[in-house]
């Protein structure tokens, strides 16, 4: 098969995994096979599909967005389109669930280049239970805050006690001037929280629901997972990565 001049079983392979993304080479190899009348092995498919300009990457992950989602989206960041300067006083700020036995951070889909934001292949999920430890981190211009481990489900008086209080408070107290961003989880906008922003003058960042992806913290959670994973052997409880 030259994809030069494509024949009609390179059409069909580029047209499976176009119309499922998240298919795998072997089981496209499967089903070309009979198509073919020989043998095709899925080194093949991945072979044809590459020169095809098609290359299995990561998926991105997605929070599903309704119509007012993305109208609060796009007027938060109309609203702050001249920022320049002001971008670096802000620190970037949230909690991360980070999985000890497993990372479904790497399912990956067959795209072209450019096609990473194509919802076919962002993969969308909820969080859920699972053995792993919570962390709370921020990520400035100038500096950043320590990470913060959080003893079980994070809730308003834990994010007071374990991560306000002991953190944040005394870091923002040695800058100069600063803005603190987080998002709008429950914990995070309860009224005793609020209070503790108002009575130590903590600056707060407006954040639109459901963004986590107009935050740069996203890329310090994928370098704490990386560095994870090079753990060896991996660590199979929270206390192993004191």
């Amino acid at each position: 098969m030259h994809l030069s001049a494509p024949p009609r079983e390179d059409r069909q392979i580029v047209r499976m995994v176009v119309m499922d993304r998240s298919v795998t080479s072997r089981t496209v190899a499967q089903h070309i096979g009979p198509v073919t009348h020989h043998s095709v092995s899925a080194r093949t498919i991945r072979r044809h599909l590459e020169q095809s300009g098609l290359s299995a990457r990561r998926a991105l992950f997605g929070l599903p967005l309704m119509q007012n989602h993305k109208h609060l989206r796009h007027q938060w960041c109309d609203e702050r389109k001249m920022w320049v300067a002001e971008w670096n006083e802000v620190d970037f700020t949230d909690e991360s669930r980070i999985c000890l036995q497993h990372h479904d951070g790497r399912i990956r889909v067959w795209r072209h280049r450019g096609d990473n934001m194509l919802n076919s292949c962002v993969v969308h999920h909820r969080t859920g239970p699972a053995l792993g430890i919570m962390l709370w981190g921020g990520i400035g211009y100038h500096s950043c805050p320590p990470l913060a481990r959080i003893a079980g489900t994070l809730n308003s008086q834990r994010y007071i006690s374990e991560v306000l209080e002991p953190v944040v408070v005394p870091y923002f107290q040695g800058l100069v001037k600063a803005i603190f961003q987080q998002e709008n989880e429950r914990p995070h906008v309860a009224r005793i929280v609020q209070r503790l922003f108002v009575n130590h003058q903590i600056e707060l960042l407006p954040w639109p629901a459901r963004s986590p992806d107009l935050s740069p913290k996203e890329n310090m959670w994928s370098m704490v997972i990386h560095r994870m994973h090079q753990i060896k052997p991996p660590a199979s409880t929270s206390d192993q990565l004191r």
